[in-house]
């Protein structure tokens, strides 16, 4: 692994946010959010690094990518359910695409859950058209969760995976 994972600085939060916003609409993947409403949402670095751990994979001082970890009790969690930790918004650089960094930031989220008291596992929610992400989760041991698929929005429903740590 050529590159770092770490807790992101300030000054990594404007290009994570182009990366996490690229990422989705490149991927078309807000076509259900008819204003910018989540576009905003994802480009907010500063807003989800007080209520979480955004953690950057980095090479060379060029952030690649990067994943929000939601310990027990965050705001940011959506499934997460007692004695479960949760990540979100992982992204990675369309450029960095395939060298493993989705893969290391997830296994990041989980060392970061393993390593809390009282957590026996780490969840996700994810869109049915994130293939690629869904091969890195089950790849990890992620098991679907179909009982607990939501929909943040009547037009968009989420798929849910487990990991028992």
């Amino acid at each position: 692994m050529d590159f770092e994972i770490r807790t992101a600085r300030e000054d990594e939060y404007r290009r994570l946010g182009e990366i996490t916003g690229q990422a989705y609409a490149g991927d078309g993947l807000l076509d259900q959010n008819g204003d910018d409403r989540y576009l905003n949402v994802l480009r907010d670095v500063a807003g989800r690094a007080g209520d979480g751990e955004v953690l950057v994979a980095v090479r060379d001082g060029e952030v690649l990518g990067g994943v929000t970890f939601a310990a027990p009790g965050s705001r940011l969690a959506d499934i997460a359910r007692q004695g479960e930790a949760e990540f979100r918004m992982l992204a990675v650089a369309a450029e960095a695409r395939g060298q493993g960094v989705g893969e290391a930031l997830v296994r990041a989220c989980a060392e970061r859950a393993c390593a809390l008291d009282g957590v026996t596992a780490l969840v996700l929610s994810t869109q049915p058209a994130m293939r690629g992400a869904q091969r890195i989760y089950e790849r990890l041991g992620f098991v679907r969760t179909p009982e607990r698929d939501w929909s943040p929005i009547p037009e968009l429903s989420l798929l849910t995976y487990r990991l028992e740590l």
